[in-house]
Formats: C-alpha cells, structure tokens, sequence
C-alpha cells in the first residue's frame, strides 16, 4: 500500500493525518502554519484522495501504511497529529513505533468504540450520487443534498469528488468504508499502554471526547494531557486554526 503523501517546509518531522471521507488537504491550514518550522507530511489514508483503495480496513493496517512511507523516506524521529478517524490511526501508530514518535497528538478523538452510527445520510448521499452519471458538480451536490442537509458537510464531501474522463466520481472507496464502518468506529485490541508525549485536544460541543472516557485514555495513554478549545465542534481546526496551531506549537516545543 504505497500511500500519496505532499511535502511542506524543513525542521523535524511532523505527520497530519486526516479523518473520514477526507484527504491530505483537509489538515491544510495546520500544515501550511507549521511548515515555517517543521517538516509537514500529508498523508492521504488508504481508500482517500489519492492513496490505493483496498477491502482492508483496520487501524493497524492504516497506521502500518503510516509508517511504511516514514521508513521508506528513512525517517528516525517523528511527531504525529491526527484528526477524528486519523487521531485513531495516529494513537496505532504510537503503538507500532512507539520509541520513534516523539510527540503524539490527537484532535478530537478518543480510544474507545463509538457506538452510535453518526454517517448513515452521508451513506445515502454518497451512494445516490454513484447511482447517477455525473458530468458536473453541481448536479452532485443535488444528489447529495437529498440526504445530507448539511451545506458545509456537502462541501467538504465534495472536495473528494474528481473528473475522471466525462465524468465525476468519489475518489474514496464509498463500498469500502461501508463495509467497514463497524471497524472504523470501533477501536482495535489493547495494545501496550505509549508512555510518550501525548495531546488531546477537544472541541468544547464535540461529544467524541466525553468525561467518562477519561479512565480509558488514561489507562492507554498515561502521560496524556488534555485541552478544550472553547466554542468549537468536531472541525474545531476549521473552526479556530490559530487557537488550535497555538496550542499545537507549545506542545511540541515543550
């Protein structure tokens, strides 16, 4: 699984990885602030952007793609920073290479099974878009809209629609994700508890980090610190790119 990835800036290494139905661009606005400082990587996961698609869909697997393209690039020493289902690939990643990664932070997400299922709409919208011939963006943002209300969430759906030939499609593996929606709302096997450096930062109307899973990510994590960023959701990167790099920034100057 040879994984697309972009390249910013110069210093010591920093790997964004970004969450469901994205890509490498959606962590952009961090990379395009810490690049002044640090080497940024942008990866895109398997089944997004540009990367392979494949049936196989587990942390483990994702975060050993991770980390093949930080051997391949001969990389000693990294720090991580995930978002939503790329918090998770990061917090395997520490699990795979743990006296390699230097700082280990995780955007609102935490180590636990979700329960609920949060993208049954998006599901929809993306499969009644398949069902139709696409010839322009338009018409599959009204495809979309039949399920997703969510103007915003449509737009950020959209970003992973690209031309290929006459044609529009989703460059993420929408059967693929579907599949494995269990999994990826899942959590996979205890592993050694990672001992290093570790953030979590939370969007304050965000529900994937709650109060009751305090124990469990200390239990996983037990050096973690924890940070609120007030008046944001679940993109709260998005929402306060400034206050979220700030807080980014000091941690891993510590």
């Amino acid at each position: 699984m040879n994984l697309h990835y972009q390249v910013e800036g110069d210093g010591k290494t920093i790997i964004l990885i970004h969450g469901l139905f994205g890509s490498a661009a959606n962590l952009g606005l961090l990379a395009r602030s810490l690049k002044n400082n640090y080497k940024v990587f942008s990866v895109d996961l398997r089944n997004h952007g540009l990367s392979p698609h494949s049936d196989h869909f587990t942390y483990q697997e994702m975060a050993q793609d991770v980390l093949n393209v930080i051997k391949h690039l001969g990389i000693d020493q990294f720090s991580v920073i995930g978002h939503s289902m790329g918090g998770k690939v990061a917090m395997a990643l520490a699990a795979l290479a743990p006296n390699q990664l230097e700082h280990l932070v995780v955007l609102d997400m935490a180590p636990v099974s979700y329960q609920a299922h949060r993208h049954q709409n998006v599901f929809n919208g993306l499969k009644e878009v398949n069902n139709h011939t696409i010839t322009k963006r338009s018409e599959a943002e009204q495809f979309l809209a039949q399920h997703v209300e969510d103007a915003g969430v449509r737009q950020f759906l959209l970003k992973s629609l690209a031309k290929q030939g006459e044609h529009y499609q989703w460059r993420f593996n929408v059967d693929g994700i579907i599949a494995n929606y269990s999994t990826i709302m899942g959590w996979q096997p205890a592993v050694e508890p990672f001992k290093g450096k570790t953030l979590f930062i939370k969007g304050q109307e965000s529900d994937y980090i709650m109060p009751e899973y305090r124990d469990e990510i200390m239990r996983q994590f037990p050096q973690a610190k924890a940070h609120m960023v007030a008046n944001t959701g679940h993109w709260l990167h998005a929402e306060k790119p400034e206050t979220v790099t700030r807080i980014i920034t000091n941690f891993l100057d510590k």
